[in-house]
């Protein structure tokens, strides 16, 4: 489970993740990183619409988020905000599947997301 301090949790946390972020996909999730300064926690936020299922699926695919955010968390403790939007194809995916594709957008986001800030800087 994720502390308070490690969750995106006002609309307007969410909507400048998501619009000024780096944004990466993969089958089944999208995830939108942007930095923040490196004293602040890491926080996760967690879009999944009722396109990926009934209350039920959508719980199962939110607590499989959440434990894979919580493991990213351990890595990367410090300095970014990322909000994941679940795509209907989620419900589907098992936990391997779910937490892979998250890895793999989690670093590619990442990389994306350092790339913009240097180009904002002038470097």
């Amino acid at each position: 489970m994720l502390s308070t301090a490690h969750r995106v949790r006002t609309a307007t946390d969410f909507s400048h993740a998501v619009r000024s972020g780096a944004r990466s996909g993969c089958r089944n999730l999208v995830l939108y990183t942007v930095g923040t300064d490196d004293e602040s926690p890491s926080r996760f936020g967690f879009i999944v619409s009722k396109s990926v299922g009934n209350a039920v699926t959508r719980n199962l695919v939110k607590r499989r988020l959440r434990e894979a955010a919580a493991t990213a968390l351990r890595r990367r403790p410090m300095g970014m905000d990322v909000v994941v939007r679940a795509l209907p194809s989620s419900a589907a995916a098992g936990w391997t599947e779910l937490s892979s594709d998250f890895e793999r957008c989690l670093t590619a986001s990442i990389k994306r997301s350092t790339r913009i800030g240097r180009k904002g800087d002038g470097k």
